[in-house]
């Protein structure tokens, strides 16, 4: 076990309290995440090894964009942060990208600890309040009874200062957040997701629908496995969600309904016969463009052939009249 994953003391406020901060996450510091993580994974054999990053972003106020990350060494106590080689590698970016700033860092972890406080402090100098961005393991998020857990397995912390026993110590507070993304970086990850492979409008529409069907099934087997826990009494019963639960399967149409499956199969013949005739217009428009080549390709011949016949009648008759005149 990491020794990052333990603590005694609670060091996130309550979920009532969240903090008042716009914040963006792009897809592009998500991949680095991922990738630094298992790139460690495989280096370490450790399912939730010691990773460790900044955040670089821009910040209005309190509207605050993650842009990108880069990796980050530590001493050889494992809790101490190589300064020398943060300030390169800030530098660096900033001369690549003058206009992000360090606003924070990143790490794994399950939740946030002590340690992680000690960690956030050593970032004071570069931030004022450095951010936190924590990504839980995918085998932690999975198994994780939170119905309220956002789809990605990312949770943002801003540092606030708490009276405790009339002396005030620094905790973390949840920042929501909202992934944006932009035209280049849809594309980017969408390459990404088809593993850097070409593909058809098709192959990436089947392959999108196969990941929400994918999610939508995690998701159900997620909230059956809470329901028998709560059977069982291994977990929490939660009247909210199990009322919130109740309205939502009254909410499902009856499969089995004649008037559900009359309707059912009106719409798939609906579709079925869209998709028909949109490959009966393509298949048109190829033809029609195939008929256009052809016309323009025959035109050209005909019309080089009737200009060289009319040529040669032209010098011929120059010819004649010539001779007519030598005679004459």
């Amino acid at each position: 076990m990491n020794p990052m994953d333990t603590d005694e003391l609670p060091v996130v406020l309550p979920s009532s309290s969240t903090a008042a901060l716009s914040l963006s996450l792009h897809p592009l510091p998500i991949l680095n995440i991922s990738e630094h993580l298992t790139r460690l994974k495989l280096q370490t054999g450790s399912s939730i090894p010691f990773v460790l990053g900044a955040l670089l972003g821009t910040q209005n106020g309190r509207e605050v964009e993650i842009v990108n990350t880069f990796e980050l060494a530590v001493e050889d106590d494992s809790a101490t942060v190589d300064h020398d080689f943060l300030l390169t590698r800030k530098d660096q970016y900033k001369q690549v990208f003058p206009s992000l700033e360090f606003i924070g860092w990143y790490t794994v972890a399950t939740r946030p600890n002590a340690k992680h406080i000690a960690l956030n402090d050593q970032f004071m100098p570069y931030s004022s309040t450095p951010l936190l961005l924590l990504m839980q393991p995918s085998t932690v998020f999975a198994a994780s009874s939170d119905l309220t857990a956002q789809s990605l397995p990312l949770k943002a912390y801003e540092p606030t200062t708490e009276i405790r026993d009339r002396k005030s110590r620094t905790v973390f507070v949840e920042a929501p957040f909202t992934v944006e993304t932009g035209e280049a970086e849809r594309i980017a990850v969408d390459w990404t997701a088809r593993g850097g492979e070409g593909g058809t409008s098709l192959e990436s529409h089947l392959q999108s629908q196969r990941a929400a069907v994918k999610m939508l099934h995690d998701r159900i087997v997620l909230l059956v496995k809470y329901v028998m826990d709560v059977l069982a009494g291994q977990a929490t019963k939660d009247h909210a969600t199990l009322r919130s639960l109740s309205a939502l399967i009254a909410s499902l149409p009856a499969s089995d309904h004649k008037g559900f499956r009359e309707e059912f199969d009106t719409e798939y013949e609906d579709v079925q016969l869209t998709a028909y005739l949109s490959a009966l217009t393509q298949s048109a428009s190829i033809l029609n463009d195939l008929v256009d080549k052809h016309i323009v390709l025959t035109a050209s011949r005909e019309d080089r052939g009737t200009s060289a016949a009319r040529r040669r009648g032209f010098g011929m008759g120059m010819g004649r009249g010539g001779d007519w005149d030598r005679l004459h």
